[in-house]
């Protein structure tokens, strides 16, 4: 059997295909033998008289028929039978009854069964193709991906895998900093994979708390070896998240691990949620101990659980109270999302008549005055508007390094709060 120049090299072709479609070689020989034989059974309505053989290495196929000899009035199917006369012009040495092998060139069927063995080949491929795409990233839901930007669109981010392979991150996954280019690479964990019609459709999410720990497994060794572990994770994406993390063993500081020196661990991680603030607690099993890490860094004076509700009311002293609700309420809220207690904060029953009482926080006043602003003040230590207010105007100039009419217009404001309670 010699190879044929002008055979139709199916073979080479799909050879290519499969390259980049992860399919190998022997699934590949079996498609086409199995495409073959469906398109012959479909023209004779029989495949079980031909042999098959496909050569992978040459990069060619062979098609052998295998029929009866029989005498020429007795001819009846040409597929399965032919002709003593016929044999004869082959080999004289033919007879009745004996089995003739002859191979046949595909290409003499016609152009229409080249044709469908093209598109049924195609198909096939593709379907096996859909199929180890639905079954390699099923396997890998809730692990971390990085795939290349291929398109930004309005509502979801279309992204290709190293074979090529579409993946899409919605909207309602990403993080709100998130800013995406085409042909920049993206991190992401695998949250589902559907199969619907056989078309595979792989969704990612950079906003599930899976995310954010398998960040953390990937940064650091000791809760990849699982020296340490993550017990909770509340977050608000791109704005804040607590962690509670446990060490199995007593030597390791598992908040410091996981912070790592001067921070070099978690700074990657806060870059690649968009500098979304990431606050670190030992986890334990002691409800009252945990509510309070959770509230960290506000001091918590004390406490009353309720355990048939899931409550807590936390009495702190005055100037605790904002540190505990944290900006736009993000602290208090991440705490009870932490420890599974809807958190109620209070200021202490025997403070109340405190003169600190009726002071306000300079971040209520985030609307009027920049935060820049705030934290110059704060960086003096004046967190309060009576603490601005009860400093000399000139040495606040000094102290702040800001404009004249800043610094009035700061008073003005802070001044003008207290005035309309008098009023009230």
């Amino acid at each position: 059997m010699t190879r044929r120049r002008n055979e139709i090299n199916l073979i080479d072709t799909f050879a290519e295909f499969k390259e980049s479609k992860n399919i190998d070689r022997t699934t590949l020989v079996n498609i086409i033998e199995e495409t073959f034989r469906n398109v012959i059974n479909k023209m004779f309505g029989s495949d079980e008289n031909y042999d098959i053989i496909v050569n992978p290495e040459e990069g060619d196929f062979e098609i052998w028929r295998n029929r009866e000899v029989v005498n020429d009035d007795k001819l009846e199917d040409k597929n399965l039978q032919i002709s003593l006369l016929e044999a004869q012009k082959i080999d004289p040495d033919y007879k009745v009854g004996e089995e003739i092998t002859d191979e046949v060139h595909f290409e003499q069927f016609g152009r229409r069964a080249i044709l469908s063995l093209r598109q049924a080949l195609a198909s096939k491929i593709l379907e096996i193709q859909k199929d180890n795409i639905y079954n390699k990233y099923k396997e890998r839901i809730g692990q971390v991906v990085s795939a290349e930007i291929y398109q930004v669109w309005k509502k979801e981010v279309l992204l290709l895998d190293e074979d090529g392979n579409e993946l899409i991150l919605p909207k309602s996954e990403q993080i709100p900093g998130d800013f995406f280019r085409k042909n920049e690479n993206c991190r992401a964990v695998i949250i589902k994979v559907d199969n619907l019609n056989n078309n595979p459709k792989i969704l990612l999410s950079r906003t599930s708390n899976l995310f954010l720990q398998r960040l953390f497994e990937l940064d650091v060794p000791e809760i990849h070896d699982g020296l340490i572990t993550i017990k909770r994770i509340a977050r608000i994406p791109g704005e804040r998240a607590k962690i509670a993390v446990e060490s199995y063993d007593d030597r390791i500081d598992p908040v410091g691990a996981c912070v790592g020196v001067k921070g070099s661990r978690i700074h990657g991680i806060v870059r690649e949620l968009c500098n979304e603030n990431i606050d670190i607690v030992n986890y334990t099993t002691n409800t009252q101990l945990f509510i309070q890490r959770a509230l960290n860094p506000a001091k918590i004076s004390s406490m009353k659980i309720n355990e048939e509700d899931k409550k807590v009311d936390v009495f702190l002293n005055p100037e605790e109270v904002s540190m505990a609700i944290g900006k736009n309420g993000l602290n208090i809220k991440l705490a009870s999302m932490l420890t599974g207690y809807t958190i109620d904060v209070y200021r202490n029953p025997d403070e109340a008549d405190d003169p600190i009482f009726d002071d306000i926080y300079l971040e209520e006043f985030s609307d009027e005055i920049d935060k820049w602003i705030i934290d110059i003040l704060k960086g003096i230590g004046c967190n309060t508007a009576k603490d601005v207010l009860a400093v000399d105007r000139n040495e606040l100039i000094e102290k702040t390094d800001l404009e004249e009419g800043t610094i009035d217009f700061i008073l003005n404001v802070l001044k003008l709060e207290f005035e309309e309670d008098d009023e009230e």
